[in-house]
């Protein structure tokens, strides 16, 4: 049964321009975009193509599904993963040659000052996504029965309005579209990496069209061509409302989920500027007061006192018991160190602690990440020896800069404070027969047996932290006790709880990567190993 409507769309040049907020590259194409180059194609198919009658209808139609239930897209590389390296530069115009046509409206055809074109330019860096494996894209929506609910017409509608695109995003990406009705089995023999559909709301997710989002377009595109006034003044047109689309999350099967986060800054009590700590030092701390500032909102919001007990302290067992851990599903306190640019070419060095990052590592806890924002902002840090306020917690958008650095996604990663390994990395004592002196061979063994035992166990941290086996078998790993990051301290500096102090802590540099060993955005925050739930093993994008 032909239970699958799908829009294809081949790129011809097998790149892609297109871009998310803060010109971050978008992959793969937002359903919205493929919706938006839809509605361009059938607006060239009559002069009053979406004014009424079956295209109008068709496109309605579309807008009010649900978002595609499954995209699938060929393996793509962007040259700028965080959109600011790499790409090519073009010159283009600044948007100022209306000075020149006024100049030529006087008659002043000198050419030269204000009236060459040639001076009114300026460089544009082109950040382009490259496909890997293929060209097409395929957009595919679950039609459970489409001749039984009316759905059968608007497919062959939106078929005839799809063979007539000619670009997705950008002018110079170049499509031709195709749509049809699909078998399962026909999806299933469909190429390229698979992305499900996730939350919705999500503030990095892709933008999906909602009813309404015609009407929306057509305004604007009105709005576009009445740009300039008659008194020869312009009207920028604004970008589409957020009301006219939705954004969901889409992620791969072996994609970690994007993490929900409550972000607040670290301000001095009478709120006079920030209040920062020493990260060495000064971390543990920290988290501790965090915890027990949410402890006690918790109370006042009537949460019970097991859910306290396990949610907010992170344990099941009673007064004076052994500790019976509970698993993922509780609150993360992560202390984040800023990364600042100094010195001569702007480096970017690990500073003090001026930010406070709170999240849970599994995947159903929204509502309480949400409380958090709401019910923490304002509310002071208390020293639990003293009693007195040392800090104040002002929240922060989940884009704030620095917080992205620690959010958003990355194939590189590098710790600010160090990862405490999940065992031993030596019960074989290999170290104490390397000090009594052995022959080169043998001192070669050991070493490798040790760098093999300590791989394996920041490969099981991996794994215990949450993310695919498929991720940690392929991860490219270094580590040392000194640290990667400019300003981080030796790793057996940091203050790590007692039960901790005898396991070993080093510095770590992660380079996700798939299996052909390309770079894979893996989003974070990301912690490792022991003490990963109170910032210690905490990751920063390089």
């Amino acid at each position: 049964m032909l239970t699958h409507f799908c829009i294809s769309i081949r790129l011809l040049n097998r790149a892609f321009h297109g871009r998310k907020d803060r010109r971050v590259p978008e992959w793969p194409p937002s359903p919205l975009r493929v919706y938006q180059a839809l509605v361009a194609a059938a607006s060239r198919m009559g002069e009053n193509a979406l004014g009424v009658g079956d295209t109008r209808s068709a496109l309605t139609w579309l807008e009010r599904r649900t978002a595609p239930s499954l995209i699938i897209a060929p393996q793509a590389y962007s040259s700028s993963p965080n959109g600011k390296r790499h790409g090519h530069v073009l010159s283009v115009p600044n948007n100022a040659m209306d000075i020149v046509a006024r100049a030529w409206g006087r008659g002043n055809l000198a050419g030269t000052g204000d009236t060459d074109p040639a001076t009114h330019r300026t460089m544009k860096t082109v950040h382009p996504t490259h496909l890997l494996d293929g060209d097409t894209i395929h957009y595919l929506w679950f039609l459970p029965d489409p001749a039984s609910n009316g759905d059968g017409v608007y497919p062959d509608v939106l078929a005839k309005i799809a063979s007539n695109l000619a670009a997705l995003g950008w002018g110079i990406d170049m499509a031709i579209g195709h749509a049809a009705l699909l078998s399962d089995e026909q999806v299933r023999a469909l190429c390229g990496e698979r992305w499900v559909p996730g939350r919705e709301g999500v503030e990095d997710g892709l933008r999906v069209p909602t009813s309404g989002t015609l009407n929306a377009l057509i305004d604007r595109h009105e709005r576009f061509l009445m740009r300039v006034r008659p008194n020869e003044t312009f009207d920028p047109t604004p970008p589409l409302p957020d009301s006219a689309y939705r954004r969901i999350e889409y992620r791969r099967a072996t994609d970690p989920p994007r993490r929900i986060v409550a972000a607040f800054s670290l301000l001095k009590p009478d709120a006079s500027g920030f209040r920062p700590f020493d990260t060495v030092r000064s971390n543990l701390t920290l988290a501790g007061m965090m915890r027990h500032a949410v402890t006690c909102a918790t109370r006042r919001a009537g949460w019970p006192e097991s859910k306290i007990a396990a949610f907010v302290l992170g344990h099941r067992e009673s007064k004076n018991e052994n500790h019976i851990p509970v698993g993922s599903r509780r609150f993360v306190y992560l202390p984040l160190p800023s990364i600042e640019g100094r010195g001569e070419g702007n480096a970017r060095v690990v500073g003090s602690i001026r930010r406070v990052l709170l999240t849970a590592f599994a995947d159903d806890c929204a509502d309480e990440i949400a409380w958090a924002r709401r019910a923490l902002s304002g509310r002071d840090l208390v020293n639990e020896d003293s009693g007195q306020s040392v800090a104040l917690l002002s929240l922060l958008p989940g884009n704030e800069k620095m917080i992205r650095c620690y959010v958003e996604p990355a194939d590189t990663w590098a710790t600010v404070t160090p990862v405490v390994l999940p065992g031993y990395d030596d019960p074989s004592h290999y170290r104490r027969r390397l000090k009594k002196g052995v022959e080169a061979e043998e001192q070669k063994r050991l070493l490798e047996r040790l760098n093999e035992r300590i791989d394996g166990l920041l490969r099981n941290a991996i794994v215990q932290a949450g993310f695919s086996k498929e991720l940690a078998d392929h991860a490219e790993l270094e580590w040392r006790k000194v640290g990667f990051w400019a300003g981080t301290d030796l790793a057996d500096r940091y203050g790590v709880p007692d039960h901790l102090k005898r396991f070993p802590r080093i510095h770590v540099r992660l380079r996700w990567c798939d299996t052909q060993n390309r770079p894979v955005a893996v989003p974070g925050p990301i912690c490792l190993g022991g003490g990963r739930f109170y910032g210690l093993g905490l990751f920063a994008a390089e």
